[in-house]
């Protein structure tokens, strides 16, 4: 018999010894997080007296595939609506934080006997907060449905994008021990181009592609169709230089603007439950004690750096966003932690040998403790700051409101403003996706056709070059057009320069940009395939243009590709009534909840629910099965797995969420104390039953007790209809809960 891999019995110990410890953890009402991480401490190898894990490599497999699960489950839960509703907060927030961080981060390094790059790597680790710990203690708390959380997810996300550029700068200063702004520059550049493609594609393709195939969809085929999507930009993330977690957020946060995304969660939920514990065992395994014992000053002083300063420099940073104190301080204690990213960033610098050994360790200790005390300070926010308010002088309270209240009431849509926002926009993704389109043609299309239409010499065909310019300049033309003339009607240009004195200033150097850059792709589009001289090209480029732009067909398609797109990307939100207005979408929120069959409204109407008067939401739809319910009468009943669209603001159906997805205080309950008796009965000539019907006997009523099954000559009758007469000499079966005895029973007529 062949051996057994070790990979089965390092899974086997990593399951059922953190499945014991987490029982406990559940058991004295702790984050389930922690416990994966003091299970990871007890079968990691600094820890003598229990089995250890060996197969190091074999972990990380499993630790990196929680990750992106993880990553994936989150983007689900993202939305690109909501990030634009907390992007300024979100870009101010990581901004503020990152900034503070690194500085204090550089001082403590240096503080405690840190070389000057160990202290720049130090600060680098202390300003990026673990979006995986943050996320697992959400749902561990079951807060993910408060309205702060939006605001910590979009700093998250920022700060993920900033982790990538940092691991660019690091690089770049290890090896040259210089800053290279070219290079970040760059970086960020590419990550800009990847990120608007990946969403302007996937949006276009991946909804059309599952609503084609929605009529062969089963759970079963949903979830490998969203893994195998998940794992196929993973690839693509990794192949363009970025983070596995970073393409594992993308596809979902992809997946997450289509009507299958609250399936596509539900399927994909207990995978990202096994691969994310075997992720958070996995960093419970690096806690070494002696490490801890050795270096405490170290370790103390740099995890009290971070929970203190990390948290007030995030509350700082959404404070100055222009949120409220309430939701500063309840997002700004969700960071106060390090994680993943700093464990890469300090491996980053162990590779190039500018950081001591003892450094990682150190940080992987303190993440340890800032991981366990990541809990405890998200669930102090709001006490902290009701005991704070309580504190503040008055001025002190109207300066923070009418800070607040400016803040959001900002006069930012002026109408130059908005011209010159619309036509970088315009700028900015239609020429990333000519961009793409041209590259795809370059390196694909170009070397294919190449190889087809060859010259006797072995040489590539001008045909083929002919060709492929056709087919790139025709992929391209509806691109090049919404570059050029998207959102740029002659009359709104004319209003601009009539209205504004200096308007001309701006307005027309964006008309010329936006030219320029069509003119300028389609420019290099010729040059790739026919080598002319550059004013050829350049007459070439505006003749084709000229005739792009003026062509009836090329508009028309390109209105066809929007209509698509916009269609697929607001294809969640068609799903509910009615779209809420702009103006109102600060103040009302409508979002979908699934009722549980533990739910206590289960049974009652909507008039006697109180939903309204009790958590200030209307219901305004019911979806049973196949079947929807605009605007439900008031005496519709609530069900179990009924789906009702309501209507409020984001803490009112929060409230309303947690009373209506309720979950078991107790997955499985032991039926065993109350189990039914079954009883024997023969139907004798003077007896109750003789000559009656079983409906007229009311046999369940009179004795508490239900008939299964008649037996009359040696033949069962079972479940035997109502008008079933009974005969002398039948051996009635029945069952009941009660202890019945059955002389009692004959006496009973």
């Amino acid at each position: 018999m062949a051996e057994l891999n070790p990979l089965f019995r390092e899974l086997a110990l990593i399951l059922i010894t953190a499945g014991v410890i987490t029982v406990i953890f559940k058991w004295l009402k702790q984050p389930l997080v922690l416990g994966y991480i003091v299970a990871g401490f007890f079968i990691g190898p600094h820890f003598p007296w229990f089995p250890v894990i060996k197969g190091d490599e074999n972990l990380t497999l499993w630790s990196d595939i929680g990750i992106v699960f993880l990553m994936f489950a989150l983007g689900l839960e993202f939305s690109i609506k909501k990030l634009k509703k907390v992007g300024g907060t979100g870009a101010i927030t990581a901004f503020t934080e990152l900034a503070m961080m690194f500085l204090i981060g550089n001082a403590v390094g240096r503080m405690l006997g840190f070389a000057t790059m160990e202290g720049i790597f130090l600060g680098c680790m202390l300003s990026i907060s673990s979006t995986t710990i943050i996320i697992k203690s959400f749902d561990d708390l079951k807060l993910k449905q408060q309205k702060f959380t939006g605001t910590v997810t979009g700093v998250l996300v920022v700060e993920d994008l900033i982790a990538v550029l940092l691991l660019v700068v690091l690089g770049t200063l290890s090896v040259s021990k210089t800053f290279d702004g070219g290079e970040l520059g760059m970086k960020m550049l590419w990550l800009a181009f990847f990120l608007i493609v990946w969403f302007t594609f996937g949006i276009f393709l991946i909804p059309t592609f599952l609503r084609w195939m929605r009529r062969f969809m089963t759970e079963e085929i949903l979830c490998i169709v969203a893994v195998g999507l998940c794992f196929g930009m993973v690839v693509l993330a990794d192949a363009a230089g970025f983070s596995t977690a970073l393409g594992a957020f993308v596809m979902g946060a992809i997946l997450a603007e289509t009507i299958e995304a609250d399936v596509i969660h539900r399927v994909i939920t207990p995978i990202k439950n096994l691969f994310g514990a075997v992720f958070f065992v996995s960093v419970g395994m690096l806690v070494d004690p002696a490490v801890l014992a050795k270096y405490w000053l170290p370790v103390v002083v740099i995890a009290l750096t971070v929970v203190l300063f990390k948290s007030f420099s995030a509350t700082l940073g959404v404070l100055l966003s222009g949120r409220p104190l309430k939701t500063a301080m309840q997002s700004g204690f969700c960071f106060c932690q390090i994680g993943e990213f700093s464990f890469i960033i300090a491996g980053l610098g162990l590779s190039y040998g500018v950081i001591r050994d003892e450094l990682y360790p150190i940080i992987v200790s303190v993440s340890i403790i800032t991981t366990f005390v990541t809990p405890y300070m998200i669930k102090s926010g709001l006490p902290a700051y009701e005991r704070l308010w309580k504190r503040l002088p008055q001025r002190w309270k109207e300066g923070l409101e009418r800070y607040s209240s400016q803040s959001k009431n900002a006069d930012a849509s002026a109408s130059v403003k908005v011209f010159v926002r619309k036509q970088l926009t315009a700028v900015v993704i239609y020429g990333t996706v000519s961009l793409a389109l041209l590259l795809i043609s370059v390196f694909v299309l170009k070397p294919l056709l190449n190889n087809i239409f060859v010259t006797s010499a072995g040489e590539p065909s001008l045909w083929g070059n002919v060709i492929g310019l056709l087919i790139t300049i025709m992929a391209m033309a509806p691109f090049l057009w919404a570059l050029a003339r998207k959102n740029l009607s002659r009359a709104n240009v004319k209003s601009l320069l009539e209205e504004y004195r200096y308007s001309q200033a701006v307005v027309v150097p964006m008309i010329l940009l936006r030219y320029f850059a069509a003119i300028t792709l389609l420019g290099f589009a010729i040059g790739r395939y026919i080598s002319l001289a550059f004013g050829l090209i350049l007459i070439i480029a505006i003749f084709v243009f000229i005739m792009v732009r003026f062509s009836g067909k090329v508009n028309g398609f390109y209105k066809q590709i929007e209509t698509r797109f916009m269609t697929n990307f607001n294809s969640r939100q068609a799903q509910t009534s009615f779209k809420i207005p702009s103006s109102m979408e600060q103040q009302f929120s409508m979002e979908r909840v699934t009722v549980s069959q533990f739910s206590k409204y289960v049974g009652t109407t909507l008039l006697n629910s109180g939903f309204r008067q009790d958590y200030g939401v209307n219901v305004v739809s019911v979806e049973r099965g196949e079947n929807v319910y605009d605007l439900p009468s008031k005496d519709t009943v609530v069900m179990p797995c009924d789906r009702l669209t309501v209507i409020g603001t984001e803490e009112q159906i929060a409230r309303f969420r947690a009373v209506i997805e309720v979950e078991p205080s107790m997955l499985i309950r032991d039926h065993s104390e109350n189990e039914m008796h079954i009883y024997r009965y023969v139907v004798l000539p003077s007896g109750p039953l003789i000559g009656q019907t079983l409906s007229h006997s009311d046999f369940q009523k009179r004795h508490h007790g239900m008939i299964i099954a008649i037996q009359r000559d040696d033949e069962y009758i079972v479940n035997p209809p109502a008008n079933t007469v009974f005969e002398c000499d039948d051996t009635v079966w029945f069952v009941s809960p009660d202890e019945i005895s059955l002389k009692k029973f004959v006496e009973n007529k």
